[in-house]
């Protein structure tokens, strides 16, 4: 696993020097991001690899974040209960990060002593539960970050995260992780080997209504154009009927592309 230093090395910065994304790590045993990979961590299927870039370039994009440790959750429809370590099994309301409380308050200043965040907490509505990851993370100002399940990996069973968007260039706190469990009376176990979210950068007009705002319909097949249907023939068509047809023409097509536009990049 890539230290922080290695991530940061990586990591594009500014003219005034600062990191699109820096990440902070409070919980010392808790693994550290990684730069998330085309492979999607060795999941995809190698024709997917080779050929499809469409999905390499989804599951490259951002950075994957793991539990800070091991622990199970049983569920049984109202109530959840937890277990780390071995220990016995016990209700889940909030519950600190073991021996967490004692490090946070001997680092941190006097006004913050005893605001450690909580390690797990079950929601008010049932079967929904909390994590922190241990991390805190802050963007470059106008950046936030999509904090979401790992692209293209092959999810997890008894467990299904939510996605949001935090504003992490102004709200410095736990980089946290909503999910709802989906099994009841059986243990669900979080494990440390596989990332559980991938964040990823996002500029925030990207986001905003009146981006969103600025798109067109158009509902009837005879209303495209000739320039369009030009396009479509060129996309889908002409490939059919060259003689020797090569694979993977889109991705060199991309990659041409991304080539052209980092020299361009000031």
């Amino acid at each position: 696993m890539a230290g922080l230093e290695s991530l940061a090395d990586t990591t594009d910065r500014d003219e005034q020097g600062a990191s699109l994304v820096s990440f902070y790590r409070m919980i010392p045993s808790a693994p550290l991001p990684l730069r998330a990979d085309r492979s999607a961590a060795g999941s995809l299927p190698t024709r997917a690899f080779r050929y499809c870039e469409p999905v390499t370039a989804a599951s490259a994009f951002g950075y994957y974040v793991f539990a800070p440790t091991a622990f199970s959750l049983l569920w049984d429809g109202t109530d959840v209960m937890w277990t780390c370590d071995g220990a016995p099994w016990q209700p889940l309301t909030a519950a600190a990060f073991p021996g967490f409380g004692e490090q946070f308050d001997a680092a941190a200043p006097e006004s913050v002593q005893g605001w450690a965040p909580p390690f797990l907490a079950a929601l008010q509505e049932p079967g929904l539960v909390q994590m922190w990851t241990g991390l805190v993370a802050r963007t470059r100002p106008g950046w936030s970050l999509l904090v979401r399940p790992p692209a293209n990996l092959p999810r997890r069973g008894g467990f299904e995260p939510f996605e949001g968007i935090v504003e992490t260039d102004r709200w410095f706190g736990p980089l946290t992780m909503n999910f709802r469990l989906t099994k009841t009376d059986t243990p669900i176990e979080v494990r440390t080997e596989l990332p559980v979210l991938q964040v990823q950068p996002l500029p925030r007009f990207a986001y905003e209504d009146r981006t969103l705002n600025q798109y067109e319909l158009v509902p009837e097949l005879g209303q495209l154009t000739a320039q369009e249907w030009a396009s479509y023939h060129q996309t889908v068509v002409a490939p059919h009927l060259q003689p020797m047809r090569n694979r993977g023409q889109y991705a060199a097509a991309a990659r041409k592309r991304k080539s052209g536009d980092e020299r361009q990049t000031p």
